[in-house]
């Protein structure tokens, strides 16, 4: 399993929002042909690998009486907060204290204090150039683990399970192509989160807002009553917006703006905002805010301001409250393998929240990595191989 996932976050896979090709970066079509050999390599049928960078397979059931078919998801893509090109993971035993990752840049115990709890732990880290990818290549090199070893120990009963295998989820565009009916599950989950023990079934509720601002440009010598600057009028956006509601003062439920990029001049600026909250009520407030903030600076400015706002991915608990047994064999399972349940809200979101929206009920599961999207990614293998038993266990626990 480390062996492969080690070869897996060598392939760059970074996804690009920019683009409007299927998938957005030919990587991902790379990694979705490796997988995909690997999965026949070890015994999966069913093996599809679709143009768009999708890879579905099938462990066929070895007993006879019907049980729910359960999915098990994962995406091929990394973040593009950081480059994924020419990662070198780095593998060791944790003596404690800081890892320094390079010359220039150092994991303090200051900065994370969870590495106290990781002393003594074989650890996969980066090199300090790029982010590691565990997010998410760690879930397909785990759920793979997991088929392999029921493949190879036929002796454990269980019913059918399905694994696919999405592009561009960093994007928010992983479940665009993702074929509900072919998967044909009554429940899955992804394996996409982080620290050992995670199992989530809320997410924020998500927009995107893009933002163009139209100035006036003039000689600065004679711009007095004639130049707009929409820089200025930028600036003035962003300052009219909560100051308490930013990604680095909120946690748990509290949602945020984020000014995720501002480009441009004085004749004319681009801005992209994210918008988040768990509650839908609160949800659509902030949408409602950043309109009517629009509005008022247009009727100031003369309408020079283009708002594009859409709305990327929705709160999956409303589709899982229905069906919380999903949750309850996960926990179970968990107890069992003496792992600790984390329930908590995503701060963000997973295939699993639109695929739950498409049908596809969807809870996530932890992969064992911590610090996502940039230099500092890490995963103890030892969460890793737990990760891989605790599939392994709730598929057998699924036939009780």
């Amino acid at each position: 399993m480390v062996e492969r996932f080690k070869r897996y976050v060598k392939v760059e896979t970074t996804s690009d929002g920019k683009s409007d090709s299927i998938p957005s970066t030919k990587g991902q079509l790379q990694l979705a042909k490796i997988v995909a050999e690997d999965m026949r390599a070890i015994g999966l049928t069913d093996v599809v690998e679709d143009e768009k960078g999708y890879v579905y397979g099938t462990l066929k059931s070895n007993i006879d009486k019907k049980v729910p078919t359960i999915g098990f998801i994962s995406h091929l893509d990394t973040s593009p907060d950081m480059s994924g090109k020419g990662v070198k993971p780095r593998q060791f035993t944790y003596k404690g204290g800081d890892i320094k990752l390079n010359e220039n840049y150092t994991m303090t115990e200051e900065e994370f204090p969870f590495l106290k709890d990781l002393v003594g732990k074989e650890l996969i880290t980066t090199d300090g150039n790029t982010l590691l990818g565990a997010d998410n290549k760690a879930g397909i090199a785990e759920i793979l683990d997991a088929m392999e070893y029921l493949i190879n120990n036929p002796d454990i009963k269980h019913g059918e399970v399905r694994v696919g295998f999405t592009p561009d989820e960093e994007i928010g565009r992983g479940a665009d192509f993702f074929d509900v009916e072919y998967f044909n599950c009554d429940f899955a989950y992804t394996i996409d989160g982080g620290p050992l023990g995670e199992l989530e079934y809320e997410n924020f509720n998500a927009a995107s807002a893009k933002i163009e601002i139209s100035g006036q440009n003039v000689h600065p010598g004679t711009a007095k009553n004639v130049m707009v600057n929409s820089l200025r009028i930028g600036m003035e956006l962003e300052s009219m917006l909560p100051v308490n509601e930013k990604p680095e003062y909120t946690e748990d439920y509290e949602g945020f703006f984020l000014l995720n990029e501002m480009r441009g001049n004085v004749d004319c600026t681009e801005m992209s905002y994210i918008i988040r909250d768990h509650s839908m009520e609160k949800f659509k407030a902030k949408k409602e805010l950043i309109q009517n903030i629009v509005g008022f600076l247009n009727l100031k400015y003369g309408n020079r301001i283009d708002l594009e706002l859409k709305d990327t991915y929705y709160n999956m608990r409303e589709k899982i409250e229905p069906h919380m047994e999903i949750v309850e064999l996960v926990k179970n399972s968990m107890d069992e393998l003496g792992i600790e349940p984390l329930i908590q809200p995503i701060r963000g979101g997973t295939d699993g929240a639109r695929l739950s929206y498409m049908g596809l009920p969807t809870p996530n599961i932890f992969t064992g990595g911590y610090n996502f999207h940039g230099r500092f990614e890490l995963i103890p293998v030892e969460s890793m191989r737990l990760a891989s038993k605790l599939i392994v266990r709730i598929i057998e626990n699924n036939i009780k």
